[in-house]
């Protein structure tokens, strides 16, 4: 059997990446069943292939933080012979938000899956909960480490108790050195040594022995404290050594400097297997509960070190039956009471290294490599007895451009984001307008949540200082500012009101800070009283979606939902009034921006439950997509003419516009994700394609060399300007289907669509 491992590895130090080169190991000591080709798909912390240099069983190497990796790597191991996968979970390990781009690799996987789960959370969000809830359906098995994991997972994530399999953290098959070079090092030769090691952060609670260590000196001057390992390279680049400074300042302001030893270093097995026989107790002082597992405790426990630990979950479980000693959380006096009470009593301190030895005898990684090759057996037929042929994913990202705001910087200076170009030249003689600034605040949200670009962040405040310098003191606001920064009206268009408020409550529902939010809001309440002057269709609709966005975040303000069912009303009039024999839709004709309407009933339904809108908005979408997507490809109503409801049903083809592609995007994405209908998520990756060339042109919008957007696409072919209008409207519309990407799991078997459905593509 040939096993593909996903996973960190070493040298990369974590100890997931240490654990999944011992299950290797592990699973690998019985040639006779495992393949020697047997190899591991790296999870990398850099975007830098060559940040490790990796053994020869790395065959292949995803970068965290880069969606394509994931999905490539996917097609690697179903091109691959690996018979079956073994992934390990961490939230932390994989990108996207609670790690989430896990999730559209192993749906892609044509593998038997095992899964490893290192942290099973006990009040979970909902992503956490989502993402170990769909990792787990996918997988032929879940293995956990204790039985309080088994626990939490059937009764609060709601798996089969059949489908998880315990087996407890291996640890090293070593036994003790006649001669342990350890006992003769500086640290501890004549010491009284008390130990703990692993990758040190604020959540490992070392101060808390630092703090007992006055009360056990008093008693036992010749103790010393010897804390081995480095800092977490997360903490590094965030913090430096601050955590590890904090240290040596307390340690020297409680006078027990001299009783505290740093070993700072990444030790190999063998080397900790000395330290942990060498040292006279392990201490294990966690802040809080919610450990399910601790390679370090277990480690500990198969050396036969005398542990005494925090009752954290996993300490609990493997210090019971005394093979060890609990304290309470931050509780130092506890703790060296504890520890006092062991030097004192040699009698206590040998049973409990004995009891820890005898245990771990059977949690070596020999043993544990037996079990995981049972579960494998297990999995692989069970796979095979299941397995359907012809699953095929809808979107493929790897069609689509890398993510880049350069055209959005190059268009972007201290003012707010201009609105035209001359090729890809910023046109600075047109000026600004509040409807691409608007925009412009969208993507930079949709980019931060996505891949928590800095651009992005660095660009919002532009764009809503410019919102805010738009803004009548009545609370309307202007649109156009010329490039010297002076009004050139004095009231803005219903459009780019509501489109105004549109991106104040998405950024007040997306805020990556409280001081935007706040700020977004003065905004936004601000313009309430002009909602009701509203007249027109399309800028109704605009303030309608924003109104459900703020709706999101403040579910029980009853004034702003009252507000959002006020202009539904207008809207559902129209529709009723114009509709004709086949004509369904909201005016006499068909003009620009025309999916923002069917998406304001559909807001309204999501926040209101108000089934007419969603009658109506589904009537009108289905007409929609009659009229632009029944030849394969979007083909929007072009501005050259539109479409009449008494012409004949002569639809204008040029001048197809940008913002009318990605309202498409948007609503289908919006009708997906309220009816969970598969149909709606092919829409939408086949509206998103008009840009990349699947036209009626057949000529791509998408500039790859300046990444900005054709204004157009116009009979003789591109509008070779790319202006902000068209250029956010891609770019938009890229990050939805990346956002419908991360839900790909739910949607990738195109086997779950039905007849109708297929017969529609």
């Amino acid at each position: 059997m040939k096993i593909a491992y996903i996973s960190s590895y070493p040298p990369r130090e974590c100890g997931i990446a240490t654990f999944n080169q011992n299950l290797l190991k592990a699973i690998g000591y019985n040639k006779d069943t495992i393949s020697e080709e047997s190899f591991v798909v790296a999870m990398n912390d850099s975007d830098n292939l060559d940040e490790y240099e990796y053994p020869k069983e790395v065959k292949y190497i995803v970068r965290q933080e880069n969606q394509k990796d994931y999905i490539r790597a996917a097609d690697y191991i179903n091109t691959s012979l690996a018979d079956a996968c073994i992934l390990e979970h961490e939230y932390g390990i994989y990108g996207g938000e609670s790690g989430v781009y896990i999730l559209p690799f192993i749906a892609r996987l044509q593998k038997p899956l095992i899964t490893i789960f290192h942290t099973i959370l006990k009040d979970p969000n909902y992503m956490q909960l989502t993402v170990l809830r769909e990792i787990a359906r996918y997988s032929s098995r879940i293995v956990v480490m204790s039985h309080r994991a088994v626990g939490f997972l059937t009764s609060i994530y709601g798996i089969p108790f059949e489908k998880i399999q315990l087996i407890e953290h291996g640890v090293p098959d070593l036994e003790p050195k006649s001669e342990n070079p350890v006992k003769q090092s500086l640290a501890f030769k004549g010491k009284k040594v008390l130990f703990t090691f692993g990758l040190i952060s604020r959540n490992k609670g070392l101060e808390t022995v630092i703090e007992a260590l006055p009360e056990i000196v008093a008693k036992n001057p010749d103790v010393m404290y010897v804390i081995l390992g480095t800092t977490h390279p997360g903490v590094i680049r965030n913090s430096g050594e601050e955590y590890r400074d904090s240290l040596k300042r307390l340690a020297k302001k409680l006078n027990v400097e001299d009783h505290l030893t740093f070993i700072n270093k990444f030790v190999s097995e063998e080397e900790l297997h000395d330290y942990l026989t060498a040292c006279d107790m392990y201490i294990t002082p966690y802040l809080n509960e919610a450990q399910i597992t601790s390679g370090t405790l277990s480690y500990a426990v198969g050396a036969g070190a005398a542990v005494v630990s925090t009752p954290y979950w996993h300490a609990q479980e493997l210090l019971a039956d005394n093979r060890g000693r609990l304290f309470d959380f931050k509780d130092s006096g506890k703790l060296a009471e504890i520890v006092n009470e062991l030097f004192a009593d040699h009698t206590q301190l040998a049973s409990m290294k004995s009891n820890a030895f005898e245990y771990g005898l059977h949690l070596r990684w020999p043993s544990t490599g037996e079990v995981f090759i049972d579960v494998l057996d297990e999995a692989v037929a069970k796979f095979l007895s299941e397995r359907e042929i012809g699953n095929k994913p809808i979107i493929d990202p790897d069609m689509m451009p890398a993510f880049s705001l350069a055209h959005i910087q190059r268009l972007t200076d201290d003012t707010g984001i201009v609105q035209h170009a001359k090729y890809g030249i910023p046109n600075l003689k047109e000026g600004y307008c509040l409807d691409d600034n608007a925009r412009a605040l969208i993507l930079t949200i949709l980019a931060y949540q996505q891949n928590k670009s800095k651009a992005a962040l660095e660009l919002l405040p532009i764009y809503l200082s410019y919102i805010q310098y738009m803004q009548l003191d009545d609370g309307n606001f202007r649109n156009f500012l010329s490039f010297k920064r002076e009004y050139l009206d004095e009231v803005g268009s219903e459009d780019s009101f509501g489109r105004t408020i549109w991106s104040l409550g998405y950024l007040i529902n997306n805020a990556p800070n409280n001081s935007y939010r706040e700020f977004a809001k003065d905004l936004f309440l601000k313009s309430v009283p002009h909602f009701g002057q509203l007249k027109h269709l399309r800028g109704i609709a605009n303030t309608m979606i924003g109104l459900s966005h703020f709706m999101a975040a403040h579910p029980y303000d009853e004034h702003i939902r009252e507000q959002l069912c006020l202009l539904a009303v207008p809207l559902k009039a129209a529709y009723k009034a114009n509709k004709q024999g086949h004509w369904n839709w909201f005016e006499e004709k068909m003009t620009y921006d025309n999916a923002i309407l069917p998406l304001a009933l559909l807001c309204h339904y999501e926040v209101c439950q108000d089934q007419e809108s969603m009658d109506i908005a589904l009537e009108s979408m289905e007409y929609l997509t009659q009229k632009t997507l029944i030849k394969g490809y979007l083909n929007p109503v072009g501005n050259d003419g539109w479409l009449y409801r008494d012409n004949g049903g002569e639809m204008a083809i040029y001048d197809q516009q940008a913002i009318e592609t990605m309202a498409m995007v948007l609503m289908y994405f919006k009708a997906y994700e309220i009816t969970g209908d598969l149909i709606y998520i092919k829409q939408m990756y086949l509206s998103y394609q008009w840009f990349l060339g699947e036209n009626s042109l057949r000529l791509p919008l998408f500039d790859y060399e300046t990444k900005g957007c054709g204004d157009g696409l116009q009979e003789f072919g591109i509008n070779r300007n790319q202006g902000a209008e068209s250029t956010l409207a891609y770019w938009i519309s890229h990050l939805i289907v990346l956002k419908a990407l991360e839900s790909e799991y739910q949607f990738i078997q195109s086997s779950d669509l039905t007849a109708a459905q297929k017969q529609a593509f």
